[in-house]
């Protein structure tokens, strides 16, 4: 039988795409009997990086502010994590660790969502497939992913393969591209950091959990942990699809889900 386990990937309307308060993402996950949750909004970036999609640096303290409200009006119920979700670009490093040193963050997640200036998971950017090298396009995305966790500076890599969103895929049996997925899970081993497994890919085109399943297979034979993220930008994403996340993980020998707190990573059973 499967656990209730933390939630770790939410927004709320900083990032100008989300609705909702900390307090209602809060009573949601109480609600759906969740006893742990991280607030990991998509956070500042350096000289107006993808600004339409994220918080301003002058929003991070009311955002702290929210988050603080919430763990004390909650306490003895529900665990919140405060966390920020960072975009992972070449030369975003110091910034990146400017934003670790801001507060004591449970966990920051690395995510990739730019391959150079092409916003390949923007609706409004998606036609880019169609005239692209698919193939060359998720062999740039996963170096992107190695890199990110190569970085040292994230404690879980966020929907690693965000690249499928919109059900554009390589060429099927591409070895370019398992080579490319293979060295980015070496990359994750090697520094050892967690990936998420996201539901958030059900709510997508793609219809499908990231990352896929040749990939979760892979990093259970690694020892690579997982942390579950809904990627909710509502209340009402809170918690969806758990069971089918964990139970990709079960089909493939994983039993434990990461948890973090002031950076330090815990492993949990979800299974009773």
């Amino acid at each position: 039988m499967l656990k209730k386990i933390p939630d770790y990937h939410m927004h709320t309307p900083r990032c100008n795409h989300a609705t909702g308060t900390i307090i209602e993402y809060a009573q949601a996950a109480v609600d759906a009997g969740l006893t742990e949750i991280g607030m990991s909004d998509h956070s500042p970036m350096p000289n107006g990086f993808d600004k339409a999609w994220r918080m301003d640096e002058s929003e991070l303290d009311s955002f702290l502010e929210e988050l603080e409200t919430a763990q004390t009006q909650f306490q003895g119920q529900l665990e919140i994590k405060a966390a920020l979700e960072v975009d992972y670009y070449v030369g975003a490093e110091d910034y990146i660790q400017y934003l670790a040193k801001y507060y004591d963050w449970d966990y920051l997640m690395g995510s990739v969502h730019f391959i150079g200036d092409w916003g390949f998971d923007n609706p409004d950017e998606a036609s880019r497939f169609e005239t692209c090298d698919i193939e060359k396009a998720y062999c740039d995305y996963f170096k992107l992913v190695e890199l990110s966790a190569a970085s040292g500076l994230f404690d879980i890599i966020g929907h690693p393969d965000l690249i499928k969103k919109f059900g554009y895929r390589p060429p099927q049996g591409s070895k370019a591209v398992f080579e490319a997925e293979n060295t980015m899970l070496q990359a994750v081993k090697k520094v050892d950091v967690a990936l998420e497994i996201s539901s958030a890919g059900l709510r997508k085109p793609v219809g499908e959990i990231y990352p896929h399943e040749s990939i979760v297979e892979r990093a259970v034979k690694l020892n690579i942990p997982f942390a579950y993220g809904s990627d909710a930008h509502s209340p009402n994403e809170v918690g969806h699809a758990m069971a089918e996340c964990l139970n990709l993980l079960h089909k493939y020998g994983a039993t434990q889900i990461s948890t973090f707190e002031k950076r330090q990573r815990h492993m949990l059973s979800f299974l009773s």
